[in-house]
């Protein structure tokens, strides 16, 4: 029988967690179904003295009601190398204090701690500029500020997405043509006038049949993608923007692209990855809190995040 794992999770607030396609949720019931325990910890609660990092934690229990689904313990100030686990679950901005909280778990880790996805992969890889370690496998994309350059790049391609390179759920996203009328207030308003560096990309007609989410577990890439429709007269596919989850084997392509990123970004230390592909092209690398496991497993039957606890039983040595 495997030896019982402390599992700590930093995820944002617990009544604000959507239970039923809430991919940390996934995992916390998962441990629970193989006697594990599980905390939840603010990413407020997380401090720093006397060269230790600490956290107040709550010991969860679970229910299977998406509508009453735990229960917490008496909170427990414990150094994060109490745990066997810490796992980082905060849903971005990537804002200043996403970034100080990297900074304290990087102190955790050289403490003893183990916390993934690690920190300091965290910090280093920006969902949108990640990929531009991977040329060979995006679509044309320019990442500028200046407003001069970002109208040329329109103008040669002629269809294309631009966003901010600190968005999420699509926010902020916006398909602009050589000929919109609207393309100079777009350009102005997302870079601030010049002031902000944001992405542009082709535009991938292929969106129309799902923006996929591939998911890496420990350097494995798993089976089935969650092709994310958009709803008719919507560019973005993203769920939170309405779109429609389809869980789908992967193709060739999603293959080739997976396995050749897989074992790089392992070696990271990052265990969670979530691969946004369109039409067989690479648009995003998501590392802080990679979704998509619920709809895999109520879909599929596969459990991506049962998945997940046998990779950390396996890390942990149990």
């Amino acid at each position: 029988m495997t030896a019982v794992l402390d599992l700590a999770f930093i995820v944002d607030p617990l009544p604000s967690l959507k239970v039923y396609k809430d991919s940390s949720v996934a995992m916390m019931r998962a441990a629970v179904a193989r006697g594990h325990r599980i905390w939840a910890i603010r990413r407020e609660d997380i401090v720093w003295r006397e060269a230790a990092v600490s956290a107040s934690a709550v010991p969860l229990t679970l229910r299977a009601d998406d509508n009453d689904w735990y229960t917490e313990g008496k909170p427990e100030t414990r150094a994060l190398t109490a745990f066997d686990m810490v796992l980082m679950r905060q849903d971005p901005p990537f804002d200043f204090e996403y970034l100080a909280a990297t900074w304290l778990l990087e102190r955790a880790v050289i403490g003893g701690a183990k916390v993934l996805n690690d920190p300091r992969a965290v910090r280093d890889h920006s969902e949108k500029l990640a990929i531009t370690e991977f040329p060979q496998w995006i679509p044309s994309t320019l990442v500028a500020r200046d407003p001069v350059r970002l109208h040329a790049f329109i103008d040669e391609i002629g269809d294309v997405v631009v966003k901010p390179l600190d968005g999420m759920g699509g926010s902020q996203v916006f398909r602009v043509t050589s000929h919109d009328p609207n393309r100079n207030v777009i350009i102005e308003t997302l870079t601030q006038y010049g002031t902000r560096t944001i992405m542009a990309q082709r535009y991938l007609p292929s969106v129309r049949d799902g923006d996929k989410r591939v998911l890496i577990i420990g350097g494995e890439v798993m089976p089935y993608a969650l092709a994310r429709i958009p709803i008719d007269g919507e560019t973005r596919a993203n769920l939170a923007a309405g779109g429609r989850g389809v869980a789908i084997p992967l193709t060739k392509r999603e293959w080739e692209i997976a396995r050749s990123l897989a074992p790089i970004l392992w070696a990271r230390g990052l265990l969670i990855v979530g691969l946004d592909v369109i039409g067989g092209q690479l648009t995003e690398i998501n590392v802080t809190s990679p979704t998509c496991m619920a709809e895999i497993a109520k879909q599929r039957g596969f459990s991506v995040a049962g998945y997940v606890i046998e990779t950390l039983e396996h890390l942990c040595g149990r």
